[in-house]
């Protein structure tokens, strides 16, 4: 069934390399290619921060713009979606961790505390950006002992570096949650429900 709603129709590509994303078009019946948009992105979000630093969802709109771009430059003809996702918690920005130790500290942070997710999808053609929207969501973390902690990432495993927060609330990493206020398909990364509606509207999907 995978593709039955895009016969005849532009192709469609995803610039991102997050296999939580492309499973979510898989599960929404859509026929993709992956194609990683090639950016260094620790240098790009170094870029749109310091002293002029954006705001947490204008530096996910811009590095997810810039990604569906990237790949649109080189594939005309064809829809790119690009992505991107922001942890801002007590006015900072929040990385993917880049150990397990990392991990364990991020989480020790925000033990107990809320922070907020800014994700951002955009669809570009012929190189340029047709639409974009940012989703924020609102997520309190439980009070957690440390050994807890340690127990989780023990559980989790490696799989918490690709994630920010290190943290999958579609796996363990709901166990580390009190409230949780905001889209789920946001939350995994990608606003899918706007998304489709913007594919329809631009004729990449049947209506």
């Amino acid at each position: 069934m995978t593709g039955f709603l895009q016969q005849g129709r532009p192709p469609l590509i995803l610039a991102s390399t997050s296999q939580t994303r492309a499973r979510l078009l898989e599960s929404a019946g859509l026929a993709f290619i992956v194609e990683a948009p090639g950016l260094e992105e620790s240098a790009m979000r170094q870029a749109v921060s310091g002293e002029q630093a954006l705001e947490p969802h204008d530096v996910a709109e811009v590095l997810a713009r810039a990604k569906a771009e990237a790949v649109s430059d080189l594939a005309k003809g064809a829809y790119v979606i690009g992505g991107d996702q922001v942890l801002a918690f007590e006015g900072e920005i929040v990385t993917k961790p880049e150990s397990m130790a990392a991990a364990r500290s991020q989480l020790l942070d925000l033990n107990g505390k809320t922070h907020t997710l800014h994700t951002c999808v955009a669809v570009a053609t012929g190189g340029e950006t047709v639409w974009a929207q940012t989703e924020v969501a609102t997520l309190t973390m439980r009070k957690m002992t440390p050994a807890f902690i340690g127990h989780y990432l023990a559980a989790a495993g490696e799989a918490v570096l690709s994630a920010v927060g290190a943290y999958q609330i579609e796996s363990l990493g709901i166990q580390l949650f009190e409230k949780i206020e905001g889209d789920f398909f946001s939350i995994l990364g990608l606003p899918l429900l706007p998304l489709l509606d913007t594919l329809r509207r631009e004729g990449v999907i049947e209506d």
